[in-house]
């Protein structure tokens, strides 16, 4: 590996692959995405490294992205989370009061917005970002009950804020989130929306509008959920020592790093899926570097594709996250950082949903003690014996392999 970095200063690098992990698929013969995947510059350093796992996801909390990646970031889920909802709006940067409520809004497809129907599709055909804006415009004009807002954000993921409602029933309706349901029926989040009237207002006519002809899209209802209050972030320099950046695609990271007080780094063509912006991503965290000292590299593919219940996309995601992220960013630091790659959850084909399983990590730097890992995967993870819980301790004892 050869240095091209103009700043000798020690580097720290986090490079995250969402939903990577998984259990063993039968039509990959009984191997994981991981163990499919043509992966050869992660599996190298795993033998020069140091592979473990980690419990990203606390006990007694949702396996969900904005725990795990907050965990990823040093901060501990259980202090500080609030909700996914009130993560993306911070990374929107909408001014919220203290008591306000704000709500993940997902476009979605049901067989039938009724307690008979089934989700079908927790993103609409994941939806163009484009379409998507337009119809949270027209619901915002039509259907917006008086006291709340309606703001646009990316693909099929969007903030509904109810105002001043942190002692009402909005505070603590209780609906799951889209992905977590797929092919299943929707009976207690449909009666959990009818307890609330203005909620279930607003979801009847955006229904109902969604029906209209003029809506060429695949998104025929809105799912309010993971609702909370503002997010408040310790700063993340103050914290940790450390100037740091996020690279994603999608709010929910930029929204961890914009609350504390970390650069967001926007890359064009940045998706969140398999056609994302690698290259782009690489580049703007590369440059960062030149005068920071940490950046958090998300690549959402693998979470998607686990959602989706395709192995081999899955696979192919894998695939590319390593020739795509991991070794261009190898190849461009040489061996002037610490990297650390992991997964924030898993997301196994077999349930199309995130579990509370730890996470498999690979920790390297230049003259390291190996721990014995062949390759990088959850069952070499597993071998070493390396386990870090609780997951949101990680950051901080990797700063300190790094400075070791």
């Amino acid at each position: 590996m050869s240095k091209s970095l103009s700043s000798p200063s020690p580097k720290l690098v986090f490079l995250i692959a969402d939903g990577m992990g998984d259990l063993p698929v039968a039509v990959l013969g009984g191997r994981t995405p991981m163990e499919a995947a043509e992966t050869p510059a992660m599996d190298k350093l795993a033998t020069l490294g140091r592979v473990g796992l980690c419990r990203t996801v606390p006990h007694g909390m949702a396996p969900g992205s904005d725990v795990a990646n907050m965990s990823l970031l040093g901060f501990d889920p259980a202090s500080h989370h609030t909700g996914r909802g009130p993560i993306e709006a911070a990374a929107l940067g909408l001014a919220l009061e203290a008591d306000d409520v704000v709500f993940r809004l997902n476009t979605v497809t049901v067989s039938d917005f009724a307690a008979t129907g089934l989700m079908r599709d927790y993103s609409a055909g994941h939806i163009d970002t484009a379409v998507s804006t337009e119809l949270v415009r027209q619901l915002g004009a039509s259907c917006l009950p008086a006291g709340y807002e309606l703001h646009a954000g990316v693909q099929y993921r969007h903030l509904l804020v109810a105002k001043g409602a942190a002692g009402r029933e909005e505070a603590t309706v209780f609906v799951r989130p889209p992905h977590d349901i797929t092919d299943q029926p929707m009976a207690p989040d449909i009666a959990a929306l009818q307890s609330v009237p203005a909620l279930w207002q607003f979801v009847t006519c955006a229904a109902r509008l969604l029906a209209g002809d003029d809506n060429a899209s695949k998104a025929n209802a809105v799912w309010p959920w993971g609702q909370g209050r503002a997010l408040s972030l310790p700063s993340f320099t103050e914290s940790f020592g450390l100037r740091g950046a996020v690279v994603s695609a999608v709010d929910l990271v930029k929204g961890l790093g914009r609350a504390a007080g970390m650069a967001v780094l926007d890359v064009p063509g940045a998706t969140g899926l398999l056609d994302t912006n690698y290259e782009g991503k690489v580049a703007a965290a590369l440059e960062f570097l030149k005068d920071g000292d940490f950046v958090f590299v998300h690549v959402e593919a693998p979470d998607e594709c686990g959602h989706g219940g395709d192995a081999a996309a899955k696979t192919e995601a894998v695939a590319r996250f390593d020739a795509r992220i991991v070794a261009p960013m190898l190849g461009a630091l040489g061996e002037s950082a610490s990297v650390l790659i992991a997964c924030d959850h898993p997301t196994p084909i077999a349930v199309r949903t995130h579990t509370t399983d730890p996470v498999p990590f690979l920790f390297w730097k230049a003259g390291i003690a190996a721990n014995g890992a062949a390759a990088f995967s959850e069952r070499e993870a597993a071998k070493t014996g390396l386990l870090i819980e609780p997951g949101h301790t990680l950051l901080a004892q990797t700063a300190a392999w790094a400075r070791g």
